[in-house]
């Protein structure tokens, strides 16, 4: 009975791992699109693709991140261990080690400003490279002729600038570099102008200089290709960026900081003078709308990017750019190792060579060869010698049991005409031919009778 109702049980299907696994995604990447996370930053780490991975947790739980290098560059902080921050993204599978994380969109930092905690992170960053140090500062020429202004050509700054410049030295020549001072590529701007001022020789003294503004106005003194620049300057900078209370990055940089933009005219020409109002901020339209525009426009796009059939080939490039990050990984890690392995062995030949002395070598070989030559010569006399006297005694041996010498004592030598030596009587024929050798000539005799 039993085993009749086991038979009437409908099979069930066995899923394959990878079969789970994209249920798994699907139902998440469907279910968690655009999810908003708190939690603090751990095992934070950057791969050689540029790629960040950590893990945010809590006091309860955990969950791994990655921030891919597309995303990480429109952060204006650096993610570290510690941190406590809002992550903003979609939620899928890692297929290769079945675990879920959360694809990094967007973070902020709690409790402060990301463009503020960027300002710590490279001040504090730069300030232990040095390049605040006061010993590192250059000191301003007391009369300079020639004065660079790099700063906006639309700005309040750049006419308060050059008004009291012409107006202690009217004499005096400036050349003035015009750049944005805000938004985007404004840094690079003011960089190119640095280098172009020490490229060319044209001044004494550079002025970087702007209005005052919020931290997003000024953030382009805050970047740090430009602190870089204004290190690297073998001419005298003097930052005179913002109101008297801003401070940016620039100003610990420089050889000097100014307060204003027009304090930084009266350090230039050495006046008292201070002036009693800052310059007002200037906020450029065409950036503003450009900034809602774009903001406008990621919203629709990140709206897209959520429907199904933009986010299984999304999902399936994360998937091989996390796996090239670990391949890649992998790769660097044997490579140093092949390399270590082969620098020991490098080393212990080296040493081998180094300890070996070839002259000694060559000394040494030379009288193992000399003394060798000796002894071989000393033998192939020896040897000569030995052969000399045996030959000696042959030759006395033959002469003594030679043929000849019983020729001498009257004995005869017979052969018949082939030349065969005869010893017996049957060897020849009555009537034949007999070649009798003696001591002393030879005879020719011919058989008349045999015994």
């Amino acid at each position: 009975m039993s085993q009749l109702t086991f038979n009437l049980m409908p099979d069930r299907r066995a899923f394959t791992v990878t079969e789970l696994t994209n249920k798994i995604r699907d139902l998440l990447t469907k279910n968690f699109t655009d999810v908003s996370v708190l939690g603090e930053i751990s095992n934070c780490r950057e791969a050689q693709s540029g790629h960040i991975y950590f893990t945010l947790k809590d006091e309860k739980a955990r969950i791994r991140c990655v921030c891919f290098k597309t995303q990480l560059r429109l952060l204006k902080f650096r993610p570290e261990d510690g941190l406590q921050v809002t992550v903003r993204g979609t939620i899928s599978v890692y297929e290769l080690r079945g675990e879920y994380q959360i694809y990094v969109e967007s973070m902020e930092p709690v409790g402060r400003g990301a463009l503020q905690l960027a300002f710590e992170q490279l001040k504090k960053r730069l300030e232990a490279e040095g390049l605040f140090h006061a010993t590192r500062k250059k000191s301003l020429p007391l009369l300079p002729t020639r004065i660079g202004i790099i700063t906006s050509p639309r700005g309040a700054a750049v006419r308060d600038v050059v008004q009291i410049l012409t107006r202690r030295f009217p004499n005096v020549c400036l050349t003035v570099y015009p750049v944005r001072v805000q938004g985007e590529g404004s840094a690079a701007q003011i960089v190119e102008a640095l280098r172009y001022f020490n490229r060319k020789g044209t001044a004494d003294v550079i002025i970087l200089t702007r209005g005052g503004g919020s931290l997003e106005d000024l953030w382009a003194f805050n970047e740090e290709i430009v602190a870089r620049a204004i290190f690297a300057s073998v001419i005298a900078v003097i930052s005179g960026v913002g109101h008297e209370t801003d401070f940016t990055i620039a100003d610990f940089v420089a050889d000097l900081r100014a307060p204003t933009p027009s304090a930084a005219a009266e350090l230039v020409v050495q006046t008292r003078r201070e002036f009693d109002k800052h310059i007002a901020d200037l906020h450029e339209c065409l950036i503003v709308a450009m900034r809602h525009r774009f903001l406008d426009l990621s919203r629709r796009i990140h709206e897209l990017s959520a429907r199904r059939g933009f986010r299984r080939p999304l999902d399936l490039l994360r998937q091989q750019r996390q796996r090239a990050d670990e391949m890649t990984s992998r790769l660097a890690t044997g490579l140093r190792a092949r390399l270590e392995h082969s620098r020991k062995r490098f080393t212990a030949a080296h040493l081998r060579i180094s300890s070996f002395d070839f002259q000694r070598k060559i000394a040494a070989l030379h009288l193992r060869l000399e003394k060798r030559a000796v002894e071989l010569g000393l033998r192939t006399e020896r040897i000569l010698r030995a052969k000399r006297e045996r030959l000696d005694r042959a030759r006395v041996q033959l002469e003594e049991r030679g043929p000849l010498k019983a020729l001498e004592r009257g004995y005869a030598i017979a052969t018949d005409v082939a030349g065969n030596l005869l010893r017996s009587a049957d060897q020849v024929a009555l009537g034949d031919a007999v070649a009798i050798q003696l001591h002393r000539g030879r005879l020719t005799t011919e058989v008349k009778d045999k015994n």
